[in-house]
């Protein structure tokens, strides 16, 4: 048996596991692309609170899917996830219902919710510069200076069609229009330092290493490298950049979140309108973002004390869902400019 198909027997073992009690009082069944030692301290701070307990099942990929096919026996009350394009997918593929909730609506700003109500931004996090702390000045940096001819040879990134960059491009349409992004991009892809390639922290290790001086790169993955214990050569990473918070002309920095969604057929729906209003909350939002890095969406809530020395986040106020509906363009525009190619082709 190959590993995906490892997985996927394990899912559905998991899910038949708990498909059983998901009818029974006090019980809230969660289907989560988020691991589960990242959630683990939320959802326990949500039993301790009302009593109903957790039932999480782990999927690296095809959630929706697994939903769809479990159709209305489905045993998914909440879904868990990271990434805009991950909610709008869930709720384009029709697994998620609305949920117009006062207390979640009063607790999460608007540009952090679905105008419909399929999903809800819990904890956000920037997409900001690693830059190195030898070779890059004090100097602001703007998204738009990534294309400035002074950066040639020393950018490094992950791939275009990455879910995270999608969502930057996807914004960068939103604030400047598709001809003035496209041209961006070619200066972007010129001033590369190699094809993009790995995730973001081994963009940390490229600067570690002199490949490059700044590259692109979430908050939180910095977090994990400073706190890496069983991997200390990614303090080493962490320690040889400073985060850069670059900005659009409003002066605000691109932000994506992680949220949760209603499912379709909750079997156990009032409990999991519980957990999304606990998610909402102040208390929920500064366990869950500390534990990940992240920041909470609560205006004016403090991120620990890790995430604050990243510096002062400035978040761009663009709804997400206006991103979301650029994401297709953003994608056809990555292999039209061929972002992925790297800087010689």
């Amino acid at each position: 048996m190959d590993l995906r198909s490892a997985r996927f027997a394990a899912a559905f073992t998991l899910a038949t596991l708990f498909a059983a009690p998901a009818l029974a009082d006090g019980v809230v069944n969660v289907y989560s692309y988020r691991q589960p030692d990242l959630i683990k301290p939320v959802l326990d701070a949500f039993t301790a609170d009302t009593g109903i307990k957790t039932e999480v099942l782990f999927l690296d990929k095809g959630l929706e899917d697994r939903i769809l096919a479990e159709g209305q026996n489905s045993p998914a009350d909440v879904i868990l996830t990271v990434d805009i394009s991950r909610l709008t997918n869930a709720k384009e593929k029709g697994v998620t219902q609305a949920l117009d909730d006062a207390t979640v609506n009063a607790n999460l700003p608007a540009e952090y919710r679905d105008p419909e109500g399929h999903w809800f931004g819990l904890t956000k996090r920037a997409r900001v510069l690693y830059a190195s702390k030898e070779r890059v000045g004090d100097e602001p940096i703007a998204y738009a200076d990534l294309a400035d001819p002074k950066w040639k040879g020393k950018i490094c990134m992950r791939s275009g069609q990455h879910d995270y960059n999608l969502a930057l491009f996807a914004a960068a349409i939103a604030h400047w229009g598709e001809a003035k992004t496209e041209e961006w991009m070619k200066g972007l892809k010129a001033n590369l330092a190699r094809k993009p390639e790995g995730g973001d922290r081994p963009q940390a290790k490229a600067i570690f290493a002199g490949e490059c001086d700044i590259a692109l790169g979430n908050t939180y993955y910095v977090g994990l490298m400073q706190t890496n214990e069983k991997e200390p050569e990614e303090k080493e990473w962490a320690g040889a950049i400073k985060v850069v918070f670059p900005t659009f002309e409003n002066g605000g920095t691109h932000v994506n979140i992680s949220g949760a969604a209603l499912a379709k057929n909750a079997p156990n729906r009032d409990n999991a309108v519980k957990l999304i209003q606990f998610l909402s909350s102040h208390k929920a939002q500064q366990i869950y973002a500390e534990q990940v890095f992240e920041y909470p969406v609560e205006p004016g809530l403090e991120p620990s004390a890790v995430v604050k020395g990243f510096g002062t986040l400035e978040a761009d106020t663009l709804p997400l869902a206006d991103i979301a509906k650029n994401r297709k363009a953003a994608s056809e525009m990555v292999d039209r400019v061929g972002l992925d190619d790297g800087p010689s082709s």
